[in-house]
């Protein structure tokens, strides 16, 4: 890959690990600022409720964001943008679309086939 393109997803990736890291500081923060000593029970449930689905996602984000790293330090060790599966480069608008991606859109259409099949 282009060193100027392999630049322009490095920044992307980089803009999407600190979108993620600031959001994550922003749910601990305004967790922690919320008052959780509600008389009403219906509003303590709406509060938890908020709060479960906030951490969900938050944990999808984790997991996001250990994808990101590795694509980082695929970006440093001159491997990234290959496929993992045929070894073949991947699509540059496949990656600038999502750029933690390890396959190629033909062998990740396959291995989606053989999951649906099971």
């Amino acid at each position: 890959m282009q060193e100027a393109k392999l630049e322009k997803i490095k920044v992307r990736l980089e803009e999407l690990q600190a979108e993620i890291l600031g959001e994550s500081e922003e749910t601990i923060h305004g967790m922690q600022e919320e008052s959780t000593l509600y008389p009403d029970p219906n509003d303590r449930a709406s509060l938890e409720t908020e709060h479960i689905n906030n951490l969900r996602i938050r944990d999808r984000e984790r997991k996001l964001l250990g994808k990101v790293e590795e694509a980082l330090e695929r970006v440093e060790n001159k491997t990234f943008g290959y496929c993992e599966e045929c070894g073949e480069e991947i699509d540059e608008q496949r990656l600038l679309i999502r750029p933690v991606t390890t396959y190629c859109i033909v062998c990740k259409e396959s291995l989606e086939a053989v999951e649906n099949k099971n």
